[in-house]
């Protein structure tokens, strides 16, 4: 398989997913503002979205969209418990955290970094951040992850938006210990450096 991506983008989720599954796959960076691959192939051709992540099986079959990429991939190795069993309440719950990273986090980042958004539209998404991350906050103090106290798809998720908020200059930790703890527990984890690594994050 093979994961298509872009250096700090929504798609280090899988790629961190991949590395905690031991999976093998190939990748390809992306340039997302020329819609050109690193091999110089037409990146709209592979995905007409347009954007990443994109997940191209062995049979050719895409995937794309992070939150259904990253439970296709913990289902491939269900022995490394990146996600509950299919059917079972705990999967529907990581469903919902799932759910609720993209459509209420992950999206409300995205005027931040819009330089056409007006300082009153991204102050209006800042203070809505803050409040989604004080539902977060509350939940970490009583797990070391978001989803339990096993780490799951949610936190290779969680964790890679919540950098976001250095490039955006969003001061999320000052007054959430919890939060600030969760991200150095994730980001000192074997695997969430492997694919940090991988992208040239560090």
């Amino acid at each position: 398989m093979k994961l298509y991506f872009a250096p700090g983008a929504c798609s280090l989720s899988p790629h961190i997913v991949l590395h905690e599954a031991g999976i093998a796959a190939e990748t390809e960076k992306v340039d997302l503002g020329s819609k050109k691959t690193a091999s110089g192939a037409d990146f709209l051709k592979i995905n007409p979205k347009g954007y990443v992540p994109t997940l191209q099986l062995d049979d050719g079959t895409l995937l794309t969209e992070g939150p259904a990429i990253v439970q296709y991939l913990a289902d491939q190795r269900p022995a490394a418990k990146l996600a509950p069993e299919n059917g079972s309440l705990p999967r529907y719950q990581l469903q919902e955290l799932l759910n609720f990273i993209s459509t209420e986090i992950h999206k409300s980042y995205s005027p931040l970094f819009k330089p056409n958004s007006t300082p009153e539209m991204k102050q209006a998404f800042i203070e809505l951040l803050q409040r989604r991350y004080d539902v977060v906050e509350q939940t970490l103090a009583k797990h070391q992850y978001i989803a339990g106290d096993q780490f799951t798809v949610a936190d290779a998720y969680l964790f890679t938006v919540t950098n976001w908020s250095r490039v955006v200059k969003v001061d999320l930790f000052s007054n959430r210990p919890n939060l600030a703890a969760y991200m150095q527990r994730v980001a000192e984890r074997p695997a969430v450096q492997s694919a940090m690594r991988a992208e040239g994050l560090i």
